[in-house]
């Protein structure tokens, strides 16, 4: 334990890591985790619930976060946002009791992360779910 805190403090290259970056850390992690999940519904519901939770956890906390009047964001942009929470939790839930399918997810997830990215262009879908 002793010898990784001191690779980790020891590391004077490793970038230092912006909020953004973070963002988009977790999101594409969990949007890989439900589309691998929703590729394999018919044989694993349970990994698609639990993935499909913990995308409801992350727009949770993102709509927490752009609800705050602190939040820096323009306020539309926040509006915007905090839609998609709203969007997300109603398909989630459908999703869950087998009504839906998790695609809408993963493609608002897509669509955030292009926006994180500052990427528009339609061959960042490709790549983000490859990863």
């Amino acid at each position: 334990m002793i010898s990784t805190a001191r690779t980790a403090y020891a590391a004077p290259g490793t970038p230092t890591r912006t909020l953004r970056g973070i963002e988009y850390e977790v999101m594409a992690r969990i949007t890989q985790r439900l589309k691998a999940a929703a590729a394999r519904t018919d044989t694993d519901f349970a990994s698609l619930a639990a993935a499909v939770t913990d995308n409801q956890r992350l727009w949770m906390t993102l709509a927490c976060d752009v609800a705050d009047e602190g939040n820096q964001l323009p306020r539309p942009l926040r509006a915007q946002l905090f839609w998609l929470y709203e969007f997300t939790e109603q398909h989630s839930r459908k999703v869950l009791a087998g009504e839906a399918d998790a695609g809408v997810l993963l493609d608002i997830n897509l669509a955030v992360l292009r926006g994180l990215r500052g990427d528009t262009g339609t061959d960042a879908t490709a790549r983000e779910g490859s990863g």
